[in-house]
């Protein structure tokens, strides 16, 4: 009797109070605010040229060129410092895997506002960098590393490394060593055995963690508001601006649905193109 019940039970039915969770606390509120701020206007036709009007005027083009911007160049950045350290990490074992593996996680769990502050300490006019630069004699005036787009792209960097190394890491364990050897016996070098076997292998966390990275950075608030200057103005702050300050809710649950639609989108591109059992090498 007990025995025929467990081989009846889906444990698909193990991800109702998820889904339960995730209906209560996410898609009843944000449907709630957006009929509540949309039916205020007259008509269909009135919601859409709210919405031409909001999505054209040049502030909002220019943040939205920004945040793809930014977001692009954060992807890349967190990519090229990446990969190497997720390469260390899928290839060594012992106390430096460890080491390695507690640098990257450590930060993973710290508040974002820690680790933002910390990267203005280090960055300010009279912070540790520049102070040790100046020290030094390397320069003779402070760099500009705070309230710009270097600032920005240096703290979400930070921030969202952790995402791309864990990808990567997933993925670069799921790759058959015995490949690379294989390479290496019929003669090919180092450099060749990486870029014709070992990349290519990888390219599927390359992706993953890419998109990953990009979703996450097109939403950020905290860093770029806290690091970046007047040109460096985000979506989300563009939104936060129109809740907070100016208590324009529409045009908020405006660009809110634009955030919202680029995400999807980019999660739609992410869950076609993942397949996470091929990356923890099922």
């Amino acid at each position: 009797m007990t025995r025929t019940a467990h081989q009846s039970f889906d444990p698909g039915l193990l991800i109702i109070p998820a889904f339960a969770l995730l209906i209560l606390l996410f898609v009843i509120p944000l449907a709630w605010f957006f009929v509540g701020v949309f039916a205020e206007e007259e008509g269909v036709s009135a919601v859409m040229h709210r919405f031409i009007d909001v999505l054209s005027a040049p502030g909002i083009v220019n943040a939205l060129i920004t945040t793809n911007w930014i977001s692009a160049m954060v992807t890349a950045l967190t990519l090229v410092i990446g990969y190497p350290i997720a390469y260390y990490l899928a290839n060594n074992t012992g106390w430096r895997f460890a080491l390695v593996l507690f640098c990257i996680i450590v930060p993973y769990f710290t508040s974002v506002i820690v680790r933002t502050y910390s990267w203005m300490v280090l960055l300010g006019r009279n912070g540790t960098i520049n102070q040790a630069l100046l020290s030094l004699g390397v320069i003779d005036a402070p760099l500009p590393l705070l309230y710009n787009k270097m600032g920005v792209l240096i703290g979400m960097t930070y921030v969202l490394l952790p995402y791309m190394v864990l990808t990567l890491y997933a993925t670069m364990r799921g790759i058959d060593s015995n490949l690379v050897r294989a390479a290496y016996g019929l003669g090919a070098s180092p450099v060749y055995t990486f870029r014709k076997v070992y990349f290519p292998l990888s390219l599927h966390g390359v992706v993953s963690g890419s998109l990953i990275v990009f979703i996450l950075a097109i939403g950020f608030f905290i860093t770029p508001a806290l690091m970046g200057g007047p040109s460096d103005v985000m979506i989300a702050m563009l939104i936060e601006r129109a809740v907070e300050i100016t208590l324009d809710w529409t045009s908020a649950a405006i660009m809110s649905v634009a955030l919202l639609a680029m995400t999807l989108v980019l999660y739609v591109i992410y869950y076609r193109v993942t397949d996470v059992r091929r990356m923890m090498g099922a």
